[in-house]
Formats: structure tokens, C-alpha cells, sequence
């Protein structure tokens, strides 16, 4: 319980050591769920769980959402069982919004389709060994050699940054959210909060 409250409620409503610890395994299992969604959704078009689905309904709950945050958090530890989990879930459902939105603003702008991906990674392929291969053009078998390893490690580069990228992208917006959120909180904590309620 203590997890799912650090993990949720955020540094300021929460009163565990969560937001404390760095948690870099964390960062990147998020990655990978989002990045799998993406993945599903570009070789699909479809949306899994809707994930993606992203439209005006969705956004006007993240909204909301995001402005009663301070309201259904500050009294959390005063609530009853029942109560807590109501505001538990509605902080998943949270979650589950900006992984949505993540997804959605990914996919648009990916200009290879999945159905012509296989043709622009053979034509990646090859022209990334023909320009290196003439970079160390040469008489001798090893300016050929040199030339096809330097456009391979290349490759490999691209690979790993794509790879990179799908696994930060998706904690880079939370990471920006929650600060956004954490500001909003702050600010309607210091100003009004704990001027007309006494929660602390």
C-alpha cells in the first residue's frame, strides 16, 4: 500500500519515502509497457486497451483530473479504506491517461507504415553501406572491409538510439507532467489549502 501511495500520490500529498528513491528500473519497465502499446498500435492501427485512442473526452478528464488532484488528495490519509482506493484508482486512471496521450503523440510521427517498414530498412541498409563503403573506397580489400564495418556499426548506432528513444520518450512525459502537476499542487496547496483547511 505504501508503494502504490508513493508511487501515486506523488511527493507532496504522500507521506512515504518513495519519491526519495531513485527508481530507474521503474522508469524503464514504463518504457517498455508504453513502447509495447506503440508498437501494437503501429503494426495494428488499432488501439490496444485504447491506449492511443486519445481524443477530446480523453483529454477533458486528464484536465480534470489534473485540477481536482490537490481537492481528492490533501485529506488521503484521513479517509477510510474504501475512500483511499476510490482515490487510488482514480490516479491509475490518471496514469493510464498520459500513457495515452504518450502513445498518441509518438505515432503521428512515425513516417515509415508498417507495411512498407521491411523496404525502408533494406534501402536504410544498403545505403548506409554504399556511402561508407565509398568513403574508404580503395584498391585494397581492407578499405572495403573497413568501410562495410564503419557502416555497420553505424546501423547498430541508429538501432540502439531508436531502441533508446522508445524507452525514455515515455518517462520523459511523465517525468514532465508530474512536474507541471507538482507546481499546480504547490501552488494551490501554499495558497489556498492550508489557509482554509488544517490538514498539517
Amino acid at each position: 500500500m505504501d508503494y502504490a501511495e508513493g508511487l501515486f500520490l506523488g511527493k507532496l500529498w504522500s507521506d512515504t519515502d518513495f519519491e526519495n528513491r531513485r527508481h530507474v528500473e521503474l522508469f524503464l519497465l514504463y518504457g517498455v509497457l508504453t513502447s509495447l502499446f506503440m508498437v501494437y498500435m503501429f503494426w495494428t492501427g488499432s488501439a490496444l486497451l485504447g491506449v492511443g485512442a486519445f481524443g477530446t473526452i480523453s483529454a477533458v478528464m486528464l484536465i480534470l483530473l489534473s485540477i481536482c488532484n490537490p481537492l481528492i488528495c490533501f485529506r488521503y490519509y484521513r479517509m477510510p479504506l474504501w475512500g483511499k482506493i476510490i482515490v487510488l484508482l482514480a490516479k491509475v486512471f490518471k496514469a493510464y491517461l498520459v500513457m495515452s496521450l504518450t502513445v498518441s503523440l509518438v505515432i503521428p510521427r512515425i513516417t515509415v507504415k508498417s507495411d512498407g517498414l521491411k523496404d525502408y530498412l533494406v534501402d536504410f541498409l544498403n545505403q548506409t553501406l554504399e556511402n561508407y563503403t565509398g568513403k574508404f573506397s580503395g584498391s585494397s580489400s581492407f578499405s572495403t572491409v573497413m568501410g562495410v564495418l564503419a557502416g555497420g556499426i553505424h546501423v547498430v548506432f541508429a538501432v540502439v538510439l531508436v531502441i533508446a528513444a522508445l524507452l525514455v520518450i515515455p518517462g520523459l512525459v511523465v517525468l514532465i507532467y508530474k512536474s507541471v502537476q507538482y507546481l499546480y499542487d504547490l501552488i494551490v496547496d501554499r495558497l489556498i489549502l492550508r489557509k482554509f483547511f488544517k490538514y498539517k
